[in-house]
């Protein structure tokens, strides 16, 4: 089956319109959280309008928090300079049917300012759009996937919350990891994601249980950066929809259980040049046959992790991973197939990849990549080592650089980093600083059920 089905031109959307087909098309963006913003158009009025000249919302969706609530002390946006709109630019390649939805298509925007038409630098797909033009400019394609977990919930969204989000029922009463009777159990929500995932053009690989009990991951197909960002974005939608008309529930909080495992966005990156895998090479780096790319990339994204910290764990919730003995990383260092260490080296030739396993499921994809290819490049230019191949159990080696060990630690470090503003420019940097503070304010327990509240649908 084609990588394509279920991807739209114009003129097969125009068709289906007049067949009423579809109806109805959902013009969205990416917030800071990952959530999906945008309205929804009839379908004519979109191939009138919309799909040439774009449309407005405003510009106060980047400055808010979970709550939508208005915060000060913003730069982009702010009471004093009225919150006027953006301009959100339909991406026209990403146009798709979504299978799960009756009669409905989506497409991607990026962000622009509404008076100079520029892009917008602190929308999330603006920063994965810069590093990947430097990567571009200097020879590369960076190829990605995101494996991304999840808990199943025997709870609708509506009941979860009416129980304040306390005695839920998980879709799974043992341990399930590769367990395939447990995946049968929960196989209607699972097997409806794959199958209008795939019709809604992104190929899936697999799903399988996860350790903890009701907790799943499903796999799609690797592709470029951006399109995976997208893809990453489209998949928790739909998880979510899909769950809703099942009356069920999922979460991506990144620990919905202080005793049950986290959920990860383990991210996989590539870079190609000239249709081969830069990665691959015949020079020795521990129990790795790679170039000289891939050793400068790795010493870059490894030294730059910790100023790149908010982008992978972004929330309060992030921090309580990394535990001992989690499947989560708490030290600094690479390892060839060993999945203690946070860079877990995999593949070999032409396959050969980086595994981080530092981001959490509620992390934004944008933001992730960008913060990934940010380091990696810079890496390269700079030709950072990177730290000695590490044999054995991470999590003994208590002389390893640590995981900063919260969001305002992490902050800190991303607001003092040079790294960061050479890379995403000090409006940015600034920008986000703003956000990742506020939402550390926000909590005012360490009870895990304030994060259930706050993170268990909406992150």
């Amino acid at each position: 089956m084609s990588e394509n089905q279920g991807l739209l031109h114009l003129d097969e959307l125009r068709a289906l319109a007049r067949r009423d087909e579809i109806d109805t098309v959902l013009v969205v963006f990416t917030d800071l959280y990952g959530r999906f913003m945008g309205k929804r158009f009839d379908a004519d009025f979109f191939l009138e309008s919309a799909a040439r000249d774009g449309t407005h919302c405003c510009n106060y969706l980047l400055t808010v928090d979970m709550e939508m609530e208005p915060v000060p002390g913003y730069e982009l946006a702010n009471w004093e300079l009225g919150y006027g709109d953006f301009h959100m630019v339909p991406d026209l390649s990403t146009l798709r049917r979504v299978t799960w939805l009756e009669k409905t298509a989506l497409v991607i925007c990026d962000l622009e300012d509404d008076k100079a038409h520029s892009p917008v630098a602190e929308a999330p797909r603006s920063l994965l759009r810069r590093q990947l033009e430097a990567a571009s400019s200097a020879g590369y394609d960076i190829f990605a996937a995101s494996e991304l977990e999840y808990y199943i919930f025997e709870d609708t969204y509506r009941e979860a919350h009416e129980k304040a989000y306390a005695d839920l029922r998980p879709a799974g009463w043992y341990i399930e990891d590769y367990h395939m009777l447990q995946g049968t159990r929960v196989e209607k929500l699972n097997q409806a994601v794959r199958r209008n995932l795939k019709r809604s053009g992104i190929p899936v690989e697999n799903s399988k249980g996860e350790w903890g009990l009701g907790q799943h991951e499903l796999n799609i197909r690797y592709a470029e950066a951006l399109d995976m960002a997208d893809r990453h974005g489209i998949y928790k939608q739909c998880f979510k929809e899909i769950a809703e008309e099942l009356e069920m529930s999922v979460t991506f909080m990144a620990k919905y259980d202080d005793n049950q495992a986290g959920s990860s966005c383990h991210i996989h990156l590539s870079l190609w040049e000239n249709s081969r895998n830069a990665f691959d090479g015949e020079n020795e780096l521990g129990p790795v046959r790679c170039s000289d790319i891939f050793r400068w990339f790795l010493g870059g994204w490894i030294a730059h992790a910790p100023d790149m910290m908010v982008f992978y764990a972004p929330t309060t919730n992030s921090y309580r991973r990394y535990k001992a003995g989690s499947w989560a990383p708490t030290q600094l260092a690479w390892s060839h197939d060993n999945r203690t260490a946070g860079f877990r080296v995999v593949g070999s030739g032409k396959s050969l990849r980086i595994e981080c396993r530092l981001p959490g499921a509620d992390c934004n994809p944008y933001l992730v990549y960008a913060a990934a290819i940010a380091s990696g490049l810079d890496g390269i230019y700079k030709q950072i080592e990177p730290p000695p191949h590490f044999e054995g159990d991470v999590y003994q080696a208590k002389d390893l650089p640590a995981v900063p060990a919260n969001l305002a630690e992490a902050t800190e470090l991303f607001e003092k980093s040079s790294f960061a503003r050479e890379a995403f420019g000090d409006s940015v940097v600034d920008h986000y600083t703003r956000f990742f503070r506020t939402e550390e304010a926000a909590r005012d327990t360490t009870d895990n059920l304030w994060d259930r509240k706050r993170y268990f649908e909406r992150i």
